[in-house]
């Protein structure tokens, strides 16, 4: 089911309330769906999700969208790869890419600051740490689409972490990540110190597949667009381990 079709009339933006139930309601009236294919399932649909599920996936939609338009105005540059990068995390449909280019630019337009944006979704996915670690995920690869991340963007990725209970050690490890390969420390996004005994890395980097594996998050009922970036993420945290044990055992 189109994510939109969830969206359709409004429903999503009261089940949210808030700012980002406001965005939505801002721009619902104007979305395009076709409601034979994406209309809401019915309670007999076994493949219908039970209420908290539902709120939990449009909320991690929105809030990426919202937050990224954002950030999009932290360094004040729009660039085209940038725009290619939210539409690679979205993976629109091309009758669907009118709408999130309405939400997209509803929330530049919005008179509520990012932080009532970030604090709403902290609130929602509280007992959901690693879903909120992926929407910082999310917002890094749109801000490293054009081979940089500015020191606005950084500015606001710092502080969106921040309000999502994401210590410094853990930023950094995230940071890393999406810094590629070439430009990281495998070390720093395994989250363990360069003198961290073999056996201590090889658990830690056991955990960190575990807690991205992206049939992990789908689980926790995120949208296929998570599942995508959650699985690029796992490669990058894989490489840096096959780099630390190579170092190590060389």
């Amino acid at each position: 089911m189109s994510i939109w079709g969830k969206i359709l009339g409004g429903a999503a933006g009261m089940a949210l309330g808030g700012p980002l139930g406001a965005l939505i309601g801002a721009v619902a009236g104007h979305f395009a769906v076709d409601q034979k294919n994406d209309g809401p399932k019915s309670d007999g649909d076994p493949s219908h999700r039970d209420d908290e599920d539902v709120t939990r996936q449009i909320g991690f939609t929105i809030g990426v969208i919202a937050l990224g338009a954002k950030m999009a105005k932290a360094d004040g540059v729009v660039t085209p790869d940038e725009i290619a990068a939210f539409r690679r995390v979205f993976r629109t449909a091309p009758d669907e890419e009118e709408n999130v280019a309405r939400l997209f630019n509803q929330a530049k337009r919005d008179v509520a600051g990012f932080e009532s944006y970030a604090a709403q979704l902290a609130r929602m996915l509280r007992d959901s740490p690693l879903v909120l670690e992926q929407v910082l995920d999310c917002l890094f690869v749109i801000a490293t689409a054009d081979g940089k991340v500015t020191a606005d963007e950084m500015v606001f990725l710092r502080r969106v972490a921040e309000i999502f209970g994401i210590d410094t050690g853990e930023f950094a490890r995230i940071r890393e990540i999406h810094l590629g390969q070439d430009e990281s420390d495998p070390f720093t996004i395994l989250g363990v110190k360069h003198d961290t005994p073999l056996d201590e890395i090889r658990a830690r980097h056991r955990q960190l597949v575990r807690e991205n594996h992206p049939d992990m998050l789908m689980a926790q009922g995120l949208p296929q667009e998570a599942i995508d970036v959650a699985t690029e993420k796992l490669a990058r945290i894989n490489a840096a381990w096959d780099q630390v044990r190579k170092l190590r055992e060389a």
